[in-house]
């Protein structure tokens, strides 16, 4: 009985390790070179249509990164939730009001995962091809950047990932809730 009592306590410490290990990983600065594509995993769009914090902090990124030649285009991923417009096109309005042409602009609207965003995009055609032959960079939240690098990987010639700094308690939030979805990854393989 005291064996399974100490295996229960350990599961919190572990479960704090891991979400911090994920927040430390996804802290790195954008690796050198260039992308065919950045792309941006969806996130939550308010019910007002205005972009959640997140979404618009990894839409902020992209185009940060765009706008230094890391790419020739950016993909944005994501379907419709609560809010009436899919995550793609309130991402896709703020990277054009942030000075992004409309035509290095690809959006995904489908998802409503972050399998689905890496699977959904690698489906899409620009100009007549598929993308899987892509090399991307995938732009996140540090806490996610761990997960979007092995699902993009599974669909995209090369991909890479970066994260984004939210304030500490949104990574706390985020990287205690991504050791989960992880978990659920493995368990469905």
């Amino acid at each position: 009985m005291t064996l399974i009592l100490s295996a229960l306590a350990a599961v919190p410490v572990l479960w704090l390790l891991a979400a911090l290990l994920l927040d430390v990983h996804g802290r790195r600065p954008i690796p050198a070179g260039t992308w065919d594509a950045i792309v941006v995993p969806g996130c939550a769009v308010r019910p007002n249509g205005q972009a959640s914090p997140a979404l618009a902090r990894r839409v902020r990124h992209a185009v940060a990164a765009w706008r230094e030649g890391r790419a020739p285009r950016i993909v944005l991923t994501g379907g419709i939730g609560r809010a009436p417009l899919s995550e793609a096109q309130v991402a896709a309005e703020l990277a054009v009001s942030l000075g992004v042409p409309p035509a290095a602009l690809v959006e995904e609207r489908q998802s409503t995962t972050t399998h689905e965003n890496a699977r959904l995009a690698a489906a899409l055609e620009v100009d007549g091809a598929k993308v899987t032959d892509w090399r991307v960079l995938v732009l996140t939240d540090g806490y996610h950047v761990w997960r979007c690098r092995r699902l993009f990987a599974r669909y995209f010639a090369t991909a890479d990932a970066a994260g984004s700094t939210p304030g500490w308690r949104l990574r706390i939030r985020g990287a205690l809730r991504e050791v989960a979805s992880i978990l659920l990854g493995f368990a469905r393989g």
